[in-house]
């Protein structure tokens, strides 16, 4: 099995490594157009020390190789461009395509891509301001990636976009831990994912986002709906969701609050409904309430030096509070075990103190993370967004933090 792994992995590089030889031939052919390609990529490290429900040892500080990627830009106006990321995980075991569409501008106000593009929902492209993101993204709607199409159009003070996704991102191969069921887990953003006695994976997903346009920002909305399909039953389920967002400066200092509501009707194989689903990436899956509000607020200072290699510093703060809105009762999990509440699902809390330190190519992240019922910031990996540690009987939800330094070379 692992020599089919190395196997595998080998062709696709050159698969990967075959295209760029042909983007460059293409863009070679047409220099003397205003067409440009940019091959680049990067490399990131992690530093890191936990405290989290154990006490502090040798394992709680770690010093990582995060992730490589490579990246492909292909600017062509007037003509079909290409924007192409793959990544590899090397402490998860996975690798996967973060993003790869086509564009084409139909008009000076409207642009088609094609492929595996982001997902139109909130704020865009990022939710927030440091190197973990905002909690929307663990249940799938911040910096979201899938594949199918997406149209922009822009006016004097309106953007408007219009989508329609007939599946997930494609599936990486996974390894160890990480190798789970059916379904499949290696991917940068995460989606919903087969396990146990759900066996439900994402089709035929549409969304609309409309954002006014002014001169230090944007507000807007978000709507989304989409199937989920059940294989053994052979039926469609639905999810749904919506948000109010906003991103804008004032000088130096950036605003983004958002308010979100998610909801899904599914059931099991067997039709039972469910209060939570798999939901996967990076290799790992944990489980997810069906059904929750989430609001965020990120607040950023930049400030600009000339400190040597230095240019400038972003000090921030992102504050992030999931509500579960399962009902009291009996409820059954996507892991087939049920529960009885006497409230609902616990509340997960994430908030990340730090700044990002620009230094040319170089860009590092100081973070303090920390959080309650957070599926990263916990030694019960996955515990969170779904039931909490009390729900679960794990003992009581504490308040866990981890020390993160994130380098980066871009390129």
């Amino acid at each position: 099995m692992r020599e089919l792994h190395t196997a595998i992995t080998s062709l696709l590089i050159g698969i990967i490594f075959t295209l760029f030889s042909g983007v460059l031939f293409i863009a070679e052919a047409q220099s003397d157009d205003e067409s440009s390609l940019h091959v680049g990529g990067a490399l990131r490290y992690n530093l890191l020390l936990q405290s989290y429900e154990s006490d502090i040892d040798a394992n709680s500080s770690q010093f990582t190789w995060d992730t490589w990627r490579i990246n492909v830009l292909y600017d062509n106006p007037g003509g079909i461009g290409l924007n192409f990321e793959y990544r590899f995980y090397p402490t998860f075991g996975t690798h996967f395509i973060k993003q790869g569409w086509l564009d084409y501008s139909i008009s000076e106000n409207t642009e088609v891509q094609l492929g595996v593009t982001q997902v139109p929902f909130g704020n865009i492209q990022y939710n927030s301001n440091n190197w973990w993101f905002s909690l929307p993204y663990y249940v799938g709607l911040e910096d979201d990636h899938d594949m199918g199409i997406k149209f922009t159009h822009t006016t004097n003070n309106m953007q408007w976009d219009f989508a329609y996704f007939f599946s997930a991102d494609p599936e990486g191969p996974v390894g160890g831990d990480g190798n789970f069921g059916v379904g499949g887990s290696g991917r940068y953003s995460y989606d919903v994912i087969p396990g146990d006695d759900a066996s439900l994976t994402e089709r035929n997903q549409f969304n609309v986002r409309g954002a006014y346009q002014f001169d230090s920002g944007e507000f807007g909305a978000s709507v989304q709906y989409g199937q989920l399909y059940n294989s053994v039953r052979d039926e469609m389920d639905s999810q749904y969701a919506f948000a109010i967002h906003a991103d804008y400066n004032v000088g130096n200092i950036n605003i983004k609050p958002q308010f979100l509501y998610y909801g899904m009707d599914v059931a099991d194989d067997s039709g039972t409904d469910l209060s939570t689903v798999y939901m996967g990436a990076y290799g790992i899956p944990y489980e997810v309430s069906t059904e929750a509000w989430i609001a965020t607020l990120g607040l950023s200072y930049s400030y600009d030096v000339d400190w040597g290699p230095v240019t400038n510093i972003n000090f921030y703060n992102d504050f992030s509070y999931m509500q579960n809105t399962i009902g009291e009762g009996t409820t059954t999990l996507a892991s087939g075990d049920q529960l009885t509440l006497d409230d609902n699902f616990q509340h997960t809390i994430q908030n990340i103190t730090g700044f990002m330190v620009t230094a040319g190519p170089v860009f590092t992240y100081f973070d303090i993370a920390q959080g309650v019922n957070q599926p990263w910031l916990t030694d019960n990996f996955g515990v969170g967004v779904g039931p909490g540690h009390e729900d679960l009987g794990l003992g009581d939800s504490e308040y866990n933090i981890r020390f993160n330094i994130n380098i980066g070379y871009y390129f």
